[in-house]
């Protein structure tokens, strides 16, 4: 008896341990916006934008100066961030899903998408014991199979597609992935301003699992400020000096903060936010032409490889683990969460087979002295780029390649090419050994498109005086 009760003694502090173990897991949270310019934030600088909700996330965490995506549009810079891998590797080269494509290897409509033997980020998660949720704006595949609840996902309320209203369709749109689905197949539009009801969603989620002591991944994936231009009187009314689009969007980030500082408020309200990871970013740049959204100083906008088009915003928090208000100034990439995710997790990113993000922890602290990245890529067709260390190469389909010297030359104006042909050799050399390493594209963009994102490149290529912070 006595051997019995020892034997149970040993198996409850074991289970005690384990519990504990997991208890100490750190939740995590990511909030990640749509076309917001990289100006747009009053902790990058903006007098006009009201945030101060991620500001005070900012003092708070770790501001990165050079963080960039792996795409300047929306579809693709998700396929990298969702796969920490290099979408074109997979062939997720070409613009968003579905869209103005044509059809190449059979993918067409809603069968384009992250193919399914990809593994995604909340699958990493869900093996290191994590409950995991998605909110907002999906847009990684249209079908049945690459629904989030078929990724990794435990939870989801959004959309399937790219783009929506922000207040509920009074009939059916064109197409059924701009419905608001819950769970798979469960179409249920918002009661209420859309950026609002992915936080209050979020809320029920986090307070669910806070209650049981059950890690959890939150995925916030707003859509605002991408278009359509959609803000509530209330939030317009906080911007009377504004006019036009530049009014509108103003509202919407101002919406898209309050959203943001609910969930934060209610990490620290249920006492958990000491034990939890927030990550805020943004998918690409801010399109100016089409939402006012501003870049400066940067030139580009969203859809092409200027900085402007690549760099964005970025925010970590984690109380404990990194010191807050400071600033991180080496290039990082999207590509990263996934193996950070999976390092906070408790996971090892080693295990983590042909990805080519870096888990950030021992970079962030220190612990490491070299840079997370010798090099990054970008790649469009035609178009392509490489940032090795401060030397960036353009490359264009209807004009020389352009050679920039990132630390001197922010705003990308004094092309270095014809002074440094060496630098350009090598670099067009990397650039074309990494594009030999890809998978053809599973589908491509109509070449209409890319002429337009040209123009619009050049329109943004100097200092757009309209727009102002």
């Amino acid at each position: 008896m006595k051997h019995l009760k020892t034997i149970l003694l040993s198996a409850l502090v074991i289970l005690t341990i384990q519990l504990t173990n997991a208890q100490k897991k750190p939740n995590i949270v990511m909030l990640f916006s749509d076309d917001a310019g990289y100006a747009d934030f009053g902790f990058q600088g903006s007098k006009t934008m009201i945030t101060p909700n991620l500001n005070k996330l900012a003092q708070e965490g770790v501001l990165f100066n050079q963080a960039y995506v792996t795409d300047p549009t929306c579809g693709p810079s998700r396929a990298g961030l969702m796969t920490g891998k290099y979408q074109q590797r997979f062939g997720f080269e070409e613009n968003n899903v579905p869209g103005y494509m044509s059809a190449v290897s059979g993918a067409d409509g809603d069968e384009m998408g992250v193919p399914i033997e990809e593994t995604l980020l909340a699958e990493y998660l869900k093996e290191q014991g994590y409950a995991t949720a998605f909110y907002g704006k999906w847009h990684l595949g249209g079908a049945d199979r690459f629904h989030p609840t078929k990724r990794g996902f435990d939870e989801f309320y959004g959309f399937r597609g790219g783009a929506r209203s922000y207040f509920a369709y009074s009939k059916e749109p064109a197409s059924k992935l701009d419905l608001m689905e819950r769970g798979f197949r469960n179409f249920v539009e918002p009661e209420k301003y859309l950026t609002d009801v992915l936080a209050d969603e979020a809320l029920k989620f986090i307070e669910k699992n806070a209650k049981n002591e059950q890690p959890f991944f939150a995925f916030v994936s707003f859509n605002a400020v991408h278009t359509p231009m959609d803000a509530t009187p209330e939030d317009l009314a906080k911007f009377p000096n504004l006019e036009g689009k530049r009014k509108v969007v103003a509202a919407m980030t101002l919406a898209l903060d309050r959203a943001s500082g609910k969930i934060l408020d209610k990490l620290k309200e249920l006492g958990i936010d000491d034990n939890t990871l927030v990550v805020y970013t943004n998918d690409n740049g801010g399109p100016t032409d089409k939402n006012a959204s501003s870049n400066l100083p940067l030139s580009g906008t969203k859809s092409n490889h200027l900085e402007g088009g690549i760099r964005v915003p970025f925010i970590m928090k984690w109380p404990g683990k990194l010191k807050p208000s400071t600033t991180y100034n080496s290039p990082i990439s999207t590509l990263d969460l996934l193996p950070t995710f999976y390092a906070a997790a408790g996971g090892d990113p080693k295990s983590i087979k042909d990805i080519d993000g870096v888990n950030l922890l021992p970079y962030i602290n220190n612990q490491i002295n070299s840079k997370p990245h010798e090099a990054l890529f970008w790649k469009k067709d035609t178009r392509a780029c490489i940032r090795k260390g401060d030397w960036k190469l353009i490359r264009f389909p209807d004009r020389p390649a352009e050679l920039y010297y990132i630390p001197n030359d922010i705003k990308e104006q004094t092309d270095l090419a014809a002074s440094y042909p060496k630098i350009v050799r090598q670099l067009f050399k990397e650039l074309f050994e990494w594009e030999s390493t890809l998978e053809r594209p599973r589908w491509l963009l109509k070449r209409e498109f890319e002429n337009f994102d040209i123009d619009r490149m050049d329109k943004y290529k100097a200092r757009p005086k309209h727009i102002m912070n």
